[in-house]
C-alpha cells in the first residue's frame, strides 16, 4: 500500500513574486486578478475581477499590481522539492502548485503520521508558504482531498470512494467540456460519477477521463518521473521587513544552512564554497562568498564561517531578501573517527585556516609548500593556495625542514665529529643535489643530525669545496 500527501501551494503565483504583507497585493494573468493578499482582500479585492475595477475599488490606497511569473514559480516548487526530499525520495511536481510525496516508507523515521505532518506545516510555514494537504492512496486522490477540509490522521482511515464522494466536479478543470456534460446530465460530485457503471461512463465521458477516474481510486497505476535531485543548490529567504542590522540576519542564515546542509546529506555530496546574496530594498544584490579549506556537509561549520564574514559586512541599505547559492557540489568523502571517543576528536588544522581566512581574509593565510626546483633555497614557498590543494609539492619536502636559513652557516669540524651546539651525531643521509651546471655548478650531499638536545638539523657537505654547511632546522 501506498500513502501519498499532496501539498497544494494555492497561494504560489502571489508568494513568489511578494513577500511584504504591508501594502495591497495582487496578481494578473493576463487582465484578470488570480491571486490577492489579505490587505487587498479588506479593500474588497476578489479574483476574477480585472485590472479597472482594482484600480477603481483601491481609489487613493496604493496596490501593487503583478504580472503571474510562472518560471518565479517553477522555481519556487524546485525549491521545495529540494527541501521535501529530506522528508522522501519518492516525490515530482504536479501541475503548477503541487508537490507530490509518497510518504508511506518513511513513517517510521518520522514515528508516525501525525509528527510527520507537523514537521512538514512547520517546514513549509517557516519558508513563507501556504499549503493545503491532502492524504490518499493514491497521488490524485491525494491532490483532490487537498480541496477537502484539513487533513487528520484518523480521517485516512475511512474507504477512499467515501471521502472523494462529496468533492464536486467543478474542481476537475482539465476536463471541462467533459463535467460541463456530466453537470447538465444532474451529477454534480465525484460520488455520482463514481456511482456510473464503468462501460456506460467510458462511452459518455472518453478514455481520457476514465482512465483518470481509474487513477484516482487506484484501478491504474499512475506512473510518474521522480524528482532528481540538482547538481547544485539555491534557495532563498524573504524576511517580510526591512532588515537593517547584521543580527537580524542570523536566523535566516542558520534555517538557509541547515536546509542546505541537509541537501548535502540526502545526496551524499559537499562542497568548499558557498555564495550569499543579499538583496537589498532597491532589488540591487551584495554578494558575499565564504570558502572552506576542505569539503563538508556540517552546517554549524558553514554557520560558524558565514558569521565571521558577516561581521565586517557594513549594510549600506536594508535587506530584503537573502540567498543561499552553491554552483559547485562534489561527492561526499565522510572521514573516520574515533568510534569510542567521538566527541574528543582534536580539531582538523583546516577549521583553525578557514577561521583565520574568512576574518583576516584570503591573502592574510599562507601556506608553505614546494615547487619544482632542485635547489632547496628556491624549492621552498609560501603561498595562497588552499591548504588542500597540493600542486606539484615533491615527495622530498617530507625530509626537508621548512625552516631554511637565509644563507648556510659553515660547521665548525674537528677530527671525525661536526659541531653546532655542541657534537652532532648522524642520523640518515646522504641525499645528493646537483644544479644550476650552466651557470655555477653546485654538488651537495646533505644529511640529517641530530645534537645532544634532540634538535635535528639539515646539514651538507660541499663536494666541490669539501665544507660543511647547516641549512636548515627541524620542528
Amino acid at each position: 500500500m501506498s500513502l501519498w500527501l499532496c501539498l497544494r501551494f494555492n497561494q504560489l503565483p502571489l508568494e513568489c513574486l511578494s513577500h511584504c504583507e504591508q501594502q495591497p497585493v495582487a496578481v494578473m494573468a493576463g487582465q484578470r486578478i488570480i491571486r490577492i493578499n489579505d490587505c487587498a482582500a479588506a479593500l474588497g479585492i476578489r479574483q476574477g475581477m480585472s485590472a479597472a475595477t482594482v484600480r477603481a475599488l483601491a481609489d487613493e490606497e496604493p496596490i501593487r499590481l503583478l504580472e503571474r511569473d510562472k518560471q518565479a514559480e517553477q522555481r519556487c516548487l524546485q525549491q521545495l522539492c529540494c527541501w521535501a526530499y529530506s522528508i522522501t525520495p519518492t516525490l515530482y511536481t504536479w501541475q503548477f502548485d503541487c508537490v507530490q510525496l509518497e510518504i508511506e516508507g518513511c513513517l517510521s523515521l518520522f514515528q508516525g503520521l501525525d509528527t510527520l505532518l507537523a514537521q512538514v506545516t512547520t517546514g513549509i510555514s517557516s519558508r513563507g508558504y501556504c499549503a493545503h494537504h491532502g492524504l490518499a492512496p493514491t497521488p490524485k486522490a491525494a491532490w483532490l482531498l487537498s480541496f477537502a477540509p484539513r487533513v487528520t490522521a484518523m480521517a485516512i482511515q475511512q474507504p477512499l470512494e467515501q471521502r472523494l464522494s462529496p468533492l464536486p466536479l467543478s474542481l476537475l478543470e482539465e476536463f471541462a467540456a467533459t463535467v460541463n456534460s456530466l453537470r447538465r446530465a444532474g451529477l454534480q460530485t465525484v460520488g455520482d460519477v463514481l456511482a456510473l457503471p464503468p462501460a456506460s461512463l467510458g462511452r459518455r465521458c472518453g478514455k481520457a477521463f476514465t482512465h483518470f477516474l481509474q487513477q484516482l481510486i487506484g484501478q491504474r497505476e499512475d506512473l510518474q518521473a521522480d524528482y532528481c535531485p540538482p547538481s547544485s543548490f539555491s534557495d532563498e529567504y524573504w524576511f517580510g521587513y526591512e532588515v537593517k542590522t547584521n543580527n537580524e540576519l542570523t536566523p535566516a542564515v542558520q534555517q538557509l544552512l541547515q536546509s542546505f546542509c541537509n541537501f548535502l546529506r540526502n545526496t551524499q555530496l559537499q562542497t568548499n564554497e558557498i555564495n550569499w546574496r543579499l538583496i537589498g530594498s532597491d532589488k540591487k544584490l551584495q554578494n558575499i562568498c565564504v570558502r572552506s579549506a576542505s569539503s563538508n556537509s556540517d552546517w554549524k561549520n558553514w554557520y560558524q564561517l558565514t558569521c565571521l564574514r558577516f561581521e565586517q559586512l557594513h549594510l549600506t541599505n536594508s535587506v530584503e531578501g537573502l540567498v543561499l547559492a552553491c554552483p559547485q557540489l562534489q561527492p561526499g568523502q565522510q572521514g573516520s573517527i574515533d568510534l569510542f571517543n567521538p566527541h574528543n576528536q582534536r580539531e582538523p588544522l583546516t577549521a583553525l585556516l578557514d577561521r583565520l581566512r574568512n576574518r583576516l581574509g584570503l591573502q592574510a593565510v599562507k601556506k608553505l609548500g614546494c615547487r619544482d626546483e632542485h635547489l632547496p633555497e628556491f624549492a621552498m614557498l609560501a603561498s595562497n593556495e588552499d591548504p588542500g590543494n597540493e600542486h606539484s609539492t615533491s615527495q622530498h619536502c617530507a625530509q626537508r625542514p621548512f625552516w631554511l636559513m637565509p644563507q648556510p652557516e659553515k660547521l665548525r669540524h674537528h677530527g671525525k665529529h661536526l659541531y653546532w651546539n655542541g657534537v652532532l651525531s648522524m642520523v640518515c643521509g646522504p641525499e645528493r643535489i646537483e644544479d644550476n651546471w650552466w651557470q655555477e655548478p653546485v654538488s651537495r650531499d646533505y644529511f640529517i643530525m641530530v645534537d645532544k638536545g634532540g634538535q635535528h638539523y639539515w646539514v651538507f657537505r660541499d663536494r666541490l669545496t669539501q665544507q660543511w654547511y647547516v641549512h636548515g632546522v627541524f620542528a
